[in-house]
């Protein structure tokens, strides 16, 4: 199901940041209790026959919430569980690994034990890159200075419609808005720029929105 992905070939710092955020529907990078660092990467999917029939029900966000709290008292059991099954976890995977870059076989061999799940193709290559991309940005940034023996983790859930990538490092933070934000605006200039050399006359369009979270993230150089 997935093309073979050469470790030289990856992005590298921004670069790498700038892709997970085009893959990623939700992309936050927080510190957690314990000191250590959380990348987490959202990407959701179409789940085929299912999302169709739930679009009927629902013209737009707001009618959709206010039937789910007006009509929940008065759905049979089976609406009311595939309801529930939206966050109910399919499967979950962990995953501890040394920070050594020639550990990334041993990453993606690990995703391969989801691949009988129906994750649409084209969503499972985005998310395996994703997944390449963060595990090898915590090995050159953030544990850059760090023995080889310090743990990388790694977890993927899969609920109904939506793949969920957290992985955990042990290296310092760094501010993730500021970097992301940069990032951002330079896209949305290129886009503009390209947009200005197309047509001229044409009104500016703003790049596609993205869920920012307050948060911290590693970036070296």
């Amino acid at each position: 199901m997935s093309n073979s992905i050469n470790i030289d070939e990856l992005a590298e710092g921004g670069r790498g940041i700038k892709l997970m955020w085009q893959i990623a529907d939700e992309l936050s990078y927080t510190q957690t209790l314990d000191g250590r660092n959380c990348l987490s990467l959202t990407k959701s999917y179409e789940v085929e026959g299912r999302n169709r029939s739930k679009n009927t029900k629902k013209a737009n966000f707001l009618d959709g919430l206010m039937n789910r709290l007006n009509s929940w008292d008065w759905q049979d059991p089976t609406e009311q569980e595939e309801e529930l099954d939206d966050e109910s976890s399919i499967q979950q995977i962990r995953l501890q690994v040394n920070t050594d870059l020639n550990a990334l076989t041993l990453v993606l061999e690990w995703f391969k034990q989801l691949q009988d799940l129906s994750i649409p193709n084209e969503v499972w290559y985005q998310f395996e890159l994703a997944l390449a991309e963060s595990f090898t940005n915590a090995v050159r940034h953030a544990h850059e200075n760090l023995p080889v023996e310090t743990p990388v983790q790694l977890e993927i859930t899969v609920f109904n419609g939506r793949l969920e990538l957290k992985v955990w490092d042990c290296g310092p933070s760094f501010d993730f808005d500021a970097k992301l934000n940069e990032i951002i605006a330079a896209d949305r200039k290129h886009c503009l720029d390209l947009e200005v050399l197309n047509d001229p006359f044409s009104m500016p369009m703003p790049s596609r929105r993205k869920i920012l979270e307050r948060s911290y993230f590693l970036i070296a150089g």
